[in-house]
């Protein structure tokens, strides 16, 4: 088994981004939606919109630059090539910290919130809350490799990264996720007891307590009619990517126009992003955040392998009793939002519970300083 740390930069090919500039220009559309805004998906304008910026004033090599500001590496766990940013603390008794990201996100995810917690000195904290951040990229996802056989679970993929934090010399660490981050997370809370210490999650995932329906409070209820509104109409998607996504790749892979409608109406759909009544994600992102995003999914064709994960855990999520310290922040606007004490059915030593009152589902892009403090806080107690 090799088990070398391998130092990586980015650097994709001007080639590439010719390409990539080509399909843009050679883009074939649909007609104009015949309903209002997005009741059918990303309008059409919008989309000419956003692929005329990607075409002509958007900067690749801007966040390529940012990427390789940090230590990243690649490492082989389990036949697969794992991408992670290492970025160490300055600070001495810094907490080793694994963050991990889902779909349709990545690690740009973090890019607001990997220094801070890094080094807090330099980013309005105190050196008593730094972290040593390792931040991979899943598997199929970003510039990791993909799996080549089925079996890729959140369950491995926990386990692989007790492997990674176990190769970098952490024999004591914290983890953090949403999204899958947040089943890999939970996972990890599950099997790698003997050396992860605690985890906090801001997707938490767990059964409303049917002991409570006849006396829900109004939060409850809330929660309960947006997930009924994602099943009956947000979830399309992950029906397509847990049943098909081989099939759902092709275009992914052959058209950008059609990987970054895919990615960017979740942004739309589940980012706090209502400003003066009219919702858009530009009111929170910015274009080239959410099309540096896409781009880590165009550039290393990421559109099949990382639907696959749907495939692999998505219809078989473990909701087994969690007893390691847990810490869960709920943002308002994210998917599927827990009360506490259905939280504290599955999880029986929740250390930290907060109720924000601004973000989504992608909290660290979103709300960066609010998720650093909720991270913060969250571990104070386990070092």
């Amino acid at each position: 088994m090799n088990i070398d740390i391998i130092p990586f930069k980015v650097a994709i090919a001007d080639s590439e981004l010719h390409e990539l500039q080509q399909r843009l220009e050679r883009a074939r559309w649909p007609e104009n939606e015949p309903c209002n805004g997005w009741e059918q998906g990303i309008p059409l304008s919008y989309a000419r919109e956003l692929a005329a910026y990607w075409s002509t004033e958007y900067d690749w090599r801007r966040f390529e630059t940012k990427l390789n500001s940090w230590p990243q590496f690649m490492t082989e766990i389990d036949g697969t090539d794992i991408h992670f940013i290492h970025r160490t603390s300055p600070h001495k008794n810094a907490l080793p910290l694994i963050i991990s990201h889902g779909w349709p996100g990545s690690i740009v995810e973090f890019h607001k919130v990997i220094d801070a917690l890094a080094d807090p000195t330099a980013h309005g904290g105190t050196a008593k809350d730094a972290f040593h951040v390792v931040a991979p990229c899943l598997p199929g996802y970003g510039f990791s490799g993909k799996p080549t056989s089925t079996g890729t679970s959140v369950e491995k993929i926990g386990r692989m990264w007790g492997q990674l934090m176990e190769r970098l010399g952490y024999s004591s660490y914290v983890a953090q996720g949403g999204d899958w981050g947040s089943m890999v997370t939970q996972s990890m809370g599950m099997t790698e007891t003997e050396h992860c210490a605690g985890i906090h999650i801001n997707m938490p995932i767990v059964a409303p307590d049917p002991d409570t329906m006849a006396d829900l409070t109004p939060q409850e209820q809330t929660a309960l009619e947006d997930m009924g509104a994602y099943v009956e109409k947000g979830s399309g998607y992950s029906k397509q990517q847990s049943t098909y996504p081989q099939t759902l790749g092709y275009g992914l892979a052959d058209s950008p126009i059609g990987q970054m409608a895919w990615v960017v109406e979740k942004f739309y759909m589940w980012t706090d992003c209502e400003k003066n009544g009219t919702r858009h994600p530009e009111n929170v992102l910015t274009k080239d955040e959410l099309l540096d995003n896409v781009m880590l999914y165009w550039l290393n064709n990421a559109g099949a392998s990382s639907a696959r994960l749907y495939w692999e855990s998505f219809n078989d999520a473990n909701m087994d009793p969690i007893a390691l310290p847990v810490g869960c922040s709920i943002f308002p606007k994210e998917i599927f939002r827990s009360s506490r004490r259905w939280a504290e059915k599955r999880f029986s030593n929740l250390i930290h519970w907060n109720e924000l009152e601004q973000g989504g589902h992608f909290a660290a892009l979103e709300q960066p300083e609010l998720f650093i403090e909720e991270v913060r806080t969250c571990f104070r107690t386990l070092r």
